[in-house]
């Protein structure tokens, strides 16, 4: 079977083979939604660089990064991240190749081709796949980075962001200006991430000897990460702590369906710091990670452990900062410190 080339590729997306090539190496001259289409449409095809040019850059690393389908949308937080990855690794001289795990393969337990191939020097995982796939990749003859997920056992380096102290951070801001009443949107067995944002936010709600009510603790995605509609509980908290921004856009939007005014009626907080397509009505309270760092650090590890350094796995959690903005207002009474 032919090799898909770049040609072949700008074809598919219409476009041209310098773009394609722009795209690849993470430079500026094109949206992010039509770089975001370029890698998929390439990872699709099963492009691979070729042959000579690994001959040529022998002396750097080729580095995959596997990102499971459900994340990679247009314009998501992984589809940023990775372009912000690709470019940290360009700057280091080294290339990054994608790969998209479609739900088959995860399921199934397939290896990643570009392991399989011995395409690549390592491999970064960039958003949490099932517990049983990840561990399966962590035992391959390859170096492997978690990025924005880790696994309890320690199975391999990974670099998360500041979750649990975040949303505790979060929470008790909210708690400091009068608020008692506090739910969780965010399927809490669903990621690492969710779950230790979840366990910040009710660390913060056990300090203050506040409940946490089962129906104000909101599912917003199935088993196998696909987002769901928001389901409101009868009686309304008058504050959301939500696992993301993007979920946080969500529950603001189904708030204002049923007649209720964000932050008027119902405080909301996000986490991210990330929030797609037009500028929103309202300015969302959040938490940012420092992401820059994150990657910086994810390229360093990766860097390292291709290069032979031994010792054991660590997880690296990087600080962030709150954010207030517009999406959450004092009530009348407040609770110090």
């Amino acid at each position: 079977m032919k090799r898909p080339t770049m040609r072949d590729i700008a074809k598919a997306v219409g476009t041209s083979a310098v773009t394609v090539s722009k795209a690849m190496a993470g430079k500026p001259g094109m949206s992010d939604k039509l770089r975001a289409k370029i890698l998929k449409k390439a990872a699709e095809m099963g492009y691979e660089y070729p042959g000579t040019d690994r001959v040529v850059l022998r002396q750097h690393l080729d580095i995959g990064v596997l990102i499971p389908d459900r994340y990679f949308e247009t314009e998501s937080f992984y589809a940023q991240m990775y372009k912000k990855l690709i470019q940290k690794l360009s700057e280091q001289g080294h290339f990054g190749l994608l790969e998209i795990l479609s739900a088959e393969d995860e399921e199934k337990l397939v290896p990643p081709m570009l392991i399989r191939s011995g395409r690549v020097d390592g491999m970064i995982l960039l958003g949490e796949p099932s517990k049983a796939y990840y561990r399966m990749i962590a035992q391959q003859n390859t170096p492997v980075v978690f990025l924005d997920f880790y696994d309890e056992h320690g199975s391999a380096d990974a670099l998360v962001g500041d979750n649990l102290y975040g949303c505790y951070r979060l929470t008790s801001h909210l708690i400091r200006i009068g608020h008692r009443k506090i739910g969780y949107v965010g399927s809490v067995r669903a990621t690492s991430s969710i779950m230790d944002r979840f366990l910040g936010y009710y660390r913060a709600m056990l300090t203050h000897n506040l409940p946490v009510r089962p129906d104000w603790i909101i599912p917003d995605r199935k088993d196998n990460g696909e987002l769901i509609p928001i389901e409101l509980p009868e009686e309304l908290p008058t504050a959301f702590v939500c696992n993301c921004d993007v979920v946080a856009m969500a529950l603001i939007r189904a708030l204002n369906e049923h007649g209720y005014r964000v932050p008027e009626d119902v405080s909301v907080t996000g986490f991210d710091d990330f929030v797609t397509g037009p500028e929103p009505e309202i300015r969302l309270s959040t938490f940012k990670i420092n992401t820059p760092a994150m990657i910086e650090l994810a390229v360093k590890t990766m860097a390292e452990r291709c290069s032979g350094a031994h010792g054991p796995f660590g997880r690296t959690v990087i600080s962030g900062q709150p954010v207030y903005r517009d999406s959450e207002i004092p009530l009348e009474t407040s609770i110090e410190d």
